[in-house]
């Protein structure tokens, strides 16, 4: 099997010495994983950042086997490092999808709306601009994922996040919660602040 694609990097794992297990969804393969040799180098480590865009050549040699993958830069958010509440923001959608899509299955609306989402964090001076889009992405995940809620969650960014959450631990996330939620509760934390 050989996949090429443009994906965005949801996950990276350490694994091994020097390399790394990195899930990346793409609009027409979906989520896909692969293995990177020498990852955490310094060529590669602020490549494999979760947010940013890769072109990504994944290579399997035999059905059920792990993909190598070669992964080559195509956009970079590593300068929103410094921005605690961006990066906790892209964090967080990250982590989510990487722990709730099911792999090689096509989502191509959250893809697009991931992809938005995430230029909307980096391009707006201010969370406020961007906050109902990350609580609208979490609505759409969810009805994506086959939980979709009569209506849906309105108001303020905050509250509409407080409507995901039950939905979000006990519909997609299962045991995989308490790592996920996590990165939730400190972007949640930060948006009070900011959107307050």
């Amino acid at each position: 099997m050989h996949i090429s694609a443009t994906a965005i990097i949801c996950s990276v794992r350490s694994h091994g010495e020097t390399g790394a297990i990195v899930r990346a969804f793409s609009a027409d393969d979906g989520l896909l994983a692969g293995y990177v040799q020498g990852a955490r180098g310094r060529n590669l480590r602020p490549v494999l950042i979760p947010g940013n865009v890769i072109k990504g050549e994944w290579r399997v040699r035999t059905p059920g086997q792990l993909a190598s993958l070669v992964a080559e830069p195509l956009h970079s958010r590593a300068h929103l490092l410094s921005e605690p509440l961006a990066i906790a923001a892209i964090d967080w959608v990250t982590a989510l999808t990487a722990a709730t899509l099911p792999e090689a299955h096509p989502y191509p609306r959250l893809h697009s709306a991931l992809d938005g989402m995430l230029s909307a964090i980096e391009l707006a001076p201010a969370a406020r601009i961007w906050a109902g889009a990350l609580a609208q992405y979490e609505t759409l995940l969810l009805a994506e994922l086959g939980y979709a809620e009569e209506g849906g969650p309105d108001g303020a960014p905050v509250a509409m996040m407080a409507q995901n959450r039950e939905r979000l631990v006990a519909h997609v996330l299962g045991e995989r919660r308490a790592d996920v939620m996590a990165a939730r509760e400190r972007l949640v934390d930060r948006l009070k602040r900011a959107v307050a």
